[in-house]
């Protein structure tokens, strides 16, 4: 636990001590407890990674009003708490931005930061997006448009949305949803890991994930074109909204590598191991 002012994060330290200091960035909703196979892949990796729950996830204490960028300050206290003095940055989903975020104001110490199934800024002015506009471009979605207007509202579809899910779950559901044309995985109620993992992201609060979503529709507090670190942006062959998203960052980021894995938006194994792969390059 870190304390920061007259807030507490909470995080978990993976991977080996001593190894490439790495903070990693969960999505939206997310939790800072691991699967089996991504520790693995990441004690295999010669990482040394830390993952913090962002405010208002995971009992860190709520920031209402911050914007992605706030999550800078965090990153460098415990960074500071973990004696590291330069790190990598990795992010996943709505976790992408706020990696990004440290690349933009962290130049003197983020040394790379991949993000897997990252977002690009929302276009949130005009009339209410229209399903038909998402699927054109997906900056353009009515999540954001909402969360720009009716955070009330909006924390109603999102309770609604992980009703849902835990519904699905308790009737026999996998921890994840599979890849178009793969078998589900097994039952995650048969796995008290996998339960508390689901817990932690879609029960016991939404407040982490209504304030991300609320800061992704706003100004994020920097400049993608900004970044001068090197930056990798990956998504899998069956995820065309994240591709979408991927040509704007490439657009906006200077010198951003493409790289593509097969899959959808949760990265497998394999292609895991190979982002960590690259965040060790010197």
């Amino acid at each position: 636990m870190l304390r920061i002012g007259d807030r507490i994060i909470h995080y978990n330290v993976y991977g080996t001590e001593g190894a490439i200091p790495t903070m990693s960035f969960g999505g939206s909703p997310s939790t800072r407890w691991k699967r089996p196979d991504a520790v693995e892949a990441i004690s295999a990796s010669g990482l040394w990674m830390a993952v913090p729950d962002r405010s208002g996830y995971g009992g860190s204490t709520r920031q209402p009003g911050r914007t992605v960028a706030s999550v800078v300050e965090d990153a460098a206290a415990l960074a500071d708490v973990l004696g590291w003095e330069r790190f990598a940055v990795t992010g996943g989903s709505g976790g992408g931005p706020h990696a990004l975020a440290c690349a933009a104001l962290l130049p003197d110490r983020v040394t790379r930061c991949a993000v897997s199934g990252g977002i690009a800024p929302p276009v949130v002015d005009g009339p209410e997006p229209t399903e038909a506009d998402e699927q054109a471009d997906p900056r353009r979605n009515r999540t954001s448009w909402l969360a720009a207007r009716d955070g009330e509202q909006l924390r109603t579809q999102l309770e609604e949305t992980a009703r849902h899910i835990m519904e699905a779950v308790q009737v026999g559901g996998p921890e994840f949803p599979p890849d178009p044309g793969a078998a589900p995985g097994p039952p995650a109620r048969e796995d008290p890991a996998a339960m508390a993992r689901l817990t932690a992201t879609f029960v016991t609060s939404h407040d982490g994930w209504l304030d991300d979503l609320i800061a992704f529709a706003k100004p994020w507090g920097f400049e993608l074109g900004d970044i001068r670190v090197p930056v990798s942006l990956w998504h899998g062959s069956g995820d065309e909204r994240a591709g979408k998203y991927a040509d704007h960052l490439a657009a906006a980021v200077p010198h951003a590598e493409r790289r593509y894995y097969i899959g959808g938006h949760i990265p497998p194994v394999n292609a895991y191991r190979e982002l960590l792969r690259w965040l060790t390059l010197s």
